[in-house]
C-alpha cells in the first residue's frame, strides 16, 4: 500500500503543478499580455520532476510485485524499509534528473502557451528527456510484466502449492493495471508524443503546448480513478478516514 501512496502522491503533485501552470496561463489571457513571471521557470522544473517521480513510482510498484513472487522467501524485499528507501531513492532520482534542465537553461519561456517549458525541437535535453522520462520506466515496466506472465504460465505447467500460484496470479493482475496506467497515460500523451516527433523536423504548430496539456490534465483525473479503484487498502484506509468521525459522532448522539 505505501508503494501505491507514494503514486498517489506524485499524482496529487503534478495534478497540482499543472493547476497552477494553467492559473498562471489563464491570469496571462485575461491580461491579454506576455510575461514571465519570477517562478515560471520553478514551475517548468517542478513539473518536470514530478512527471519523473510519477512514472518512476509505476516502475517501483512492478520492480515491488515482481520481487513477491520470484522471491516470496525473502521478506527483506517486502520490508516497509526497503520501500521506504526505494520510494526515497526514486524522488531524489527525480529531483536531479531535472538538474540538467536548469542549468543548461532548457527550460524557457513560451509566449504562444504561456508556459515555461522545453521547447519541442530536435536537441540532446529532448533526447534525454524521452529516454529518461518515458523509454526507460515504460519498457521497464513492459519488460517485468511480461517476464511474469511467463513465470506464471510456467507456475500453472508445474507442480506448485495452490497458494503460491494463486498469490503469483494476484500480483500478476496487479501488474496488469499498472500497464494499464501506463497505456492510458500513453493514449493522453498522444498529441505531446506527435508535437515532440514534430519538432524533429518542423516547427510544431502554434498553441502545441496549450493543446497537449488538455489531453495530459484530463488524464490525470483518469488516472487517479483507477489507482484509487484498483488499490482495495488504499481505498478502504481512505473510507475509514473518511467516515470514523461520523460515526462516532452518531454512536456519541445515540
Amino acid at each position: 500500500m505505501m508503494l501505491v501512496a507514494n503514486s498517489c502522491l506524485a499524482e496529487l503533485l503534478i495534478s497540482i503543478v499543472a493547476f497552477w501552470m494553467a492559473i498562471f496561463t489563464l491570469h496571462n489571457d485575461l491580461q491579454r499580455r506576455e510575461y514571465e513571471d519570477s517562478l515560471c521557470i520553478f514551475r517548468g522544473y517542478i513539473g518536470s520532476m514530478t512527471c519523473c517521480a510519477q512514472n518512476y513510482s509505476y516502475l517501483l510498484q512492478a520492480i515491488y510485485r515482481y520481487l513477491k513472487v520470484i522471491y516470496p522467501t525473502q521478506l527483506f524485499w517486502q520490508s516497509k524499509r526497503v520501500q521506504i528507501f526505494l520510494m526515497i531513492l526514486s524522488w531524489i532520482v527525480s529531483f536531479i534528473y531535472a538538474f540538467p534542465l536548469i542549468f543548461t537553461s532548457a527550460i524557457s519561456y513560451q509566449a504562444d502557451d504561456q508556459i515555461c517549458q522545453v521547447p519541442l525541437h530536435f536537441s540532446i535535453v529532448t533526447i534525454y528527456n524521452i529516454f529518461f522520462l518515458y523509454i526507460i520506466p515504460v519498457n521497464s515496466i513492459m519488460f517485468i510484466y511480461l517476464k511474469l506472465v511467463r513465470y506464471v504460465k510456467k507456475m500453472s505447467q508445474h507442480v506448485t502449492t495452490a497458494n503460491n500460484l494463486i498469490r503469483a496470479e494476484r500480483e500478476l493482475k496487479m501488474v496488469y493495471r499498472i500497464v494499464m496506467l501506463v497505456i492510458t497515460l500513453l493514449a493522453f500523451g498522444f498529441p505531446y508524443t506527435i508535437f515532440i516527433f514534430m519538432g524533429f523536423f518542423t516547427s510544431p504548430p502554434k498553441y502545441h503546448f496549450r493543446i497537449a496539456y488538455i489531453f495530459i490534465d484530463v488524464s490525470l483525473v483518469f488516472i487517479m480513478i483507477i489507482i484509487f479503484h484498483s488499490a482495495e487498502p488504499l481505498k478502504a484506509s481512505v473510507k475509514n478516514r473518511l467516515f470514523k468521525r461520523p460515526t462516532a459522532m452518531v454512536q456519541t448522539v445515540r
